[in-house]
């Protein structure tokens, strides 16, 4: 990646390097605006990598190549096996005798596939998802334990499963596990080494001994062991959204062994929506969830259209239509748990941060079904994220709004920091001073909104912090500072004893 060219974003290409210093570095691959996963066969003999141009993202279509690779380092003929930008393909990778083998969803659903005689051929044909958005570098969803026998993991309505394939005669078995998230793969012999998590067990790096299956917790993300008697568990629900269209979601009852409501009452709601937008809710253990379930507040953690693990059709949902279908989706959730007799539909609450932050603020201003909601270091002006931002998402509005400056217009009417007279109910705002991607200023005009118009609101800011929190001391203090926001808004006590936060017009 060179950033030398003035005026200019960053150059991207693929490059050999000696090691022993006697030849110049070579450029290999060059001319498209991004590059990834460069792979050498086993043999020494080809390399493979990815390719795409903006305004694509690598989810919404990539090209995978091959090239054969001389004595002298130098890349040779070259070919296009796969992609377009209507095909997005993840993790190119060579079996241990040099087939090439990637993640296609050019059936609308992404699976496995090898490269033979001039031809993909499909090695999975399941409705699930072997593959990741692919926001950063090294996502594994299979791995070689032979030339043909290969273990894999794969997404089914937003839970994860592991599996063994045989390549030989495309069989497919599951491998029973506690774990509904996996990810980063690998395996070595009769063993699979994985990060995973399950509703009882917070993110771990897990090793599985294939041969007799026991389960060995090598590195947990947390020392924190909580009973479960105040564990909430997810439950996947589907429900009516726009368009006559189902959307997704995990919802989490309260739970406490200490208390239990009174009858007859139903609990708030605390909706919230994931970043990305291409992100996906998970079902491991969150602890962040549970103070909220622990504390009698049901959670329901959306996987609106635009989410990734159900399917290339429904990732799209979003395309164009960012701040419109996400919105409703979150909005005809917490509807539908209010019909449904699980929620109080006057006690309903959204929160979210940076691209979910957008969303909450989105369904503030432009719906009325929130009676109270939370935005930390949320987007409240596309333009300004648009215009300031770095090479890989530089497009990225393109494909979820349309393009910009052309499509001002979508960008404007969009953008909730335009509409601050449509805010109709409580808003608290979290904000690091030192936040680039959404300036404080944002935070700041919102809140100055609100409080102009006599609706209670508070604004909380961090010195020191960027675009999303780091330090415990302020973690905490956010969370707490949001309970007590919405204990004073719904008029009810916390059990814990919170250092107060200044609400205007309250």
């Amino acid at each position: 990646e060179d950033h030398r060219l003035p005026g200019r974003e960053a150059l991207n290409t693929i490059v050999a390097i000696d090691l022993d210093g006697e030849v110049e570095m070579q450029v290999l691959a060059k001319g498209y605006d991004f590059y990834s996963s460069p792979r050498i066969s086993p043999d020494g003999r080809r390399l493979a990598w990815l390719a795409w141009n903006h305004p694509q993202m690598p989810w919404d279509g990539t090209e995978l190549w091959t090239g054969e690779l001389e004595k002298d380092g130098s890349l040779g003929a070259v070919e296009r096996v796969a992609g377009g930008s209507e095909e997005s393909i993840f993790q190119p990778q060579w079996s241990p005798d040099g087939v090439l083998h990637f993640v296609s969803d050019r059936t609308g659903w992404s699976n496995l596939y090898c490269w033979q005689d001039g031809h993909a051929l499909a090695l999975t044909d399941i409705q699930a998802e072997l593959s990741r958005p692919q926001w950063r570098f090294g996502f594994s969803t299979y791995a070689f334990l032979t030339p043909d026998r290969i273990i894999c993991t794969y997404a089914q309505d937003g839970i994860w499963k592991l599996a063994r394939l045989d390549a030989s005669c495309l069989k497919i078995d599951p491998i029973k596990t506690p774990f509904t998230e996996i990810s980063y793969l690998e395996a070595c012999r009769d063993h699979a080494l994985f990060i995973a998590g399950s509703p009882d067990l917070a993110t771990s790096v897990v090793k599985l001994d294939l041969s007799s299956g026991e389960i060995e917790v090598l590195r947990r993300s947390g020392r924190v062991d909580v009973d479960r008697g105040y564990i909430s568990r997810p439950e996947a629900i589907d429900y009516p959204t726009g368009g006559g269209l189902l959307a997704h979601a995990f919802f989490y009852r309260p739970k406490n062994a200490d208390f239990q409501a009174p009858p007859g009452e139903r609990p708030p709601l605390l909706v919230i929506s994931h970043g990305g937008p291409t992100g996906a809710a998970s079902s491991a253990l969150n602890l962040m969830i549970q103070h909220w379930t622990s504390r009698g507040i049901a959670v329901l953690d959306v996987n609106y259209g635009g989410s990734t693990g159900y399917g290339r059709a429904y990732r799209e949902r979003l395309k164009g239509k960012w701040g419109i279908v996400d919105v409703d989706d979150c909005a005809n959730g917490a509807a539908f748990l209010a019909e449904r007799g699980d929620v109080d539909s006057e006690r309903l609450i959204i929160r979210g941060g940076s691209a979910g932050g957008y969303t909450t603020l989105a369904a503030l201003a432009f719906r009325r079904t929130f009676q109270a909601g939370a935005s930390y270091y949320g987007v409240s002006d596309l333009e300004v994220l648009a215009r300031e931002t770095h090479k890989f998402e530089s497009r990225y509005l393109d494909g979820l709004v349309g393009p910009y400056p052309e499509r001002r217009d979508i960008y404007r009417d969009r953008s909730p920091i335009h509409f601050p007279e449509k805010l109709s109910c409580p808003v608290i705002f979290f904000q690091g001073t030192e936040d680039r991607i959404v300036p404080p200023n944002q935070a700041r005009m919102m809140f100055d909104a609100l409080r102009a118009r006599g609706l209670p609101t508070a604004l909380v800011e961090f010195e020191g912090e960027q675009h999303g929190f780091r330090r415990a001391e302020n973690i905490k203090r956010a969370l707490d500072a949001e309970l007590y926001f919405y204990s004073r808004v719904f008029r009810f006590q916390t059990a814990d004893s919170i250092e107060p936060v200044p609400i205007e017009n309250y």
